[in-house]
């Protein structure tokens, strides 16, 4: 198990939008993590009425980007990556219930070069599946 401080740096996003708490398990394929900060009242993505389950693929993207910088080779310099698309992503709540437990979040990559990667990711609640899709990312050359 990582914690957050043994993680962090893979990301770009810093403080309450590094929503990600713990990764749990990776292996060259695959990454499941875990999240509370769904239930937080300011967290960043939250409105009036919540958490909209539509911010559950952000959650996706960062354990897609953890998994990528944790699939580096050791020492290597983690490359830069640019959400380029969502697919087929569904929704089967509206709203992130905040008490009904922590969130976890699992990410398989499907297809990865130097130019990017495609995975597929799920996040479920409780054993139940809040929402799922696709995504793709890509590295932008250097300097760009």
């Amino acid at each position: 198990m990582l914690r957050k401080n043994e993680f962090a740096g893979l990301i770009p996003h810093a403080g309450a939008m590094n929503l990600l708490d713990v990764v749990v398990a990776f292996d060259h394929d695959t990454i499941h993590a875990r999240s509370e900060s769904h239930a937080l009242a300011d967290h960043p993505l939250r409105e009036a009425r919540g958490l909209h389950a539509v911010n559950l693929a952000e959650y996706g993207a960062q354990a897609m980007a953890v998994h990528g910088g944790l699939k580096a080779m050791p020492g290597a310099p983690v490359k830069p990556g640019r959400l380029v698309s969502l697919r087929d992503v569904r929704l089967a709540v509206e709203y992130v219930d905040p008490d009904a437990g922590a969130l976890d979040v699992h990410a398989s990559c499907i297809a990865a070069d130097d130019g990017g990667a495609q995975y597929e990711f799920r996040i479920e609640q409780g054993g139940q599946l809040l929402a799922s899709g696709r995504a793709a990312v890509i590295h932008p050359p250097q300097g760009a």
